[in-house]
């Protein structure tokens, strides 16, 4: 299918992958065939555990692509999961050929996202580009559709919950983050990891206003309380921060009781429709920044001896773009363009095939701390 993607927009062909993973969901035969091949892509993969989690293979597909349609308000979207309608394309079909899918991100409220051309693909260096905007059904109709469709739900799943745009007031903010969890978890729809996304270049809020150490203490430890020990928290942070910045969010993380680290999200650059708006870049042309803010964050925790895992994302194209980062586990979401559906099997035979695993399920990769002053 890859000529055909190709020969569409991004836009076009996102949302023809959308429109034929809706009719696989419901399909039991169709999700026991792509099961049977993700079966086989992944037969050789190792186990890793990591941010308090034993995942049955490294990678995962990041949050950002099985997270639903947007909508204007509550009540429109709670009552298209009352009517039975597919609100989250993906959401059985994709885990099962694919295998460990972070769903999201998942605001407090819907978000119909920006209008207009929000996606854009550079093939020249194997990078996608977007300003979709968070749209998603908010957190109240993605628990209810997730729990009125549990009995399909993968055996290991992550959950992202973003903090919401525009709000300014902190104890908002921080009942929101509650809410947004407790929707899950009153549903019982407990995921195997819940992600905080302190990071959403996407919106009209800086995604560094969300990453003060104050700030992402007070919402870690809000969303460690409420998730009350039934899942591990991770928390997913920027690029291009400084040296100093990510310090004190590890140290944070590290106090409130986050088991991992996700690096990075997107990074903000012009679109090339408009030099004036910015959109998230990911894929070839983050791969650099995340390897620096992963650094900083291998360092940091080396220095004060903390435990917390860090989990890579930006830019895994390749068994070698994975083992630069030099972590446990990675994100990937430009891969699955570019390298195809199957991309996680591929990545992490490369992976193997470059030696450098010391001992099952201890992934050091090879980008050591003491060779990383060239980042």
């Amino acid at each position: 299918m890859k000529p055909l993607i190709f020969n569409l927009t991004p836009m076009d062909a996102h949302a023809l992958v959308l429109r034929a993973l809706a009719l696989a969901d419901k399909s039991a035969l169709a999700c026991a065939a792509l099961r049977m091949i993700g079966w086989q892509a992944f037969s050789q993969s190792r186990p890793v555990s990591v941010g308090g989690v034993y995942l049955d293979h490294p990678l995962m597909l990041a949050a950002g692509f099985v997270k639903g349609h947007g909508f204007a308000s509550e009540g429109e979207a709670l009552a298209a999961v009352e009517r039975g309608e597919n609100i989250m394309p993906g959401w059985r079909s994709m885990p099962a050929l694919v295998g460990l899918v972070e769903f999201g991100s998942f605001t407090r409220y819907p978000r119909v996202g920006n209008a207009g051309v929000v996606m854009w693909r550079d093939p020249a260096t194997q990078s996608t580009q977007n300003r979709v905007g968070l749209k998603n059904p908010g957190a109240r109709a993605a628990a209810a559709f997730l729990a009125r469709n549990a009995h399909h739900l993968p055996r290991l799943l992550g959950i992202n919950i973003a903090v919401s745009p525009g709000v300014d007031e902190l104890n908002q903010g921080e009942r929101e983050i509650r809410e947004a969890l407790r929707f899950f978890l009153d549903l019982g729809v407990v995921p195997a990891w819940f992600t905080l996304n302190l990071s959403c270049p996407n919106t009209e809020d800086d995604p560094g206003a969300n990453q003060t150490d104050a700030l992402a203490r007070r919402y870690c430890a809000a969303a460690v309380a409420e998730i009350g020990g039934r899942a591990p928290l991770w928390v997913k942070l920027s690029p291009a921060l400084a040296a100093e910045q990510y310090e004190a969010l590890l140290h944070a993380a590290v106090e409130t009781g986050a088991q991992a680290v996700i690096a990075t999200n997107t990074l903000a650059q012009p679109t090339p429709d408009n030099p004036q708006v910015s959109a998230g870049m990911a894929g070839g042309r983050l791969h650099a920044a995340a390897v620096e803010a992963v650094t900083h964050l291998l360092r940091a925790k080396a220095r004060a001896g903390y435990t917390i895992d860090v989990v890579a994302c930006g830019g895994i194209l390749s068994g070698e773009d994975f083992a630069r980062f030099g972590t446990p586990a990675g994100q990937y979401w430009s891969a699955l363009i570019y390298r195809g559906a199957l991309a996680a099997a591929h990545i992490e035979r490369e992976y193997e095939q470059l030696g450098r695993l010391d001992a099952p399920g201890d992934r050091r990769g090879r980008l050591q701390l003491e060779e990383a002053d060239h980042v």
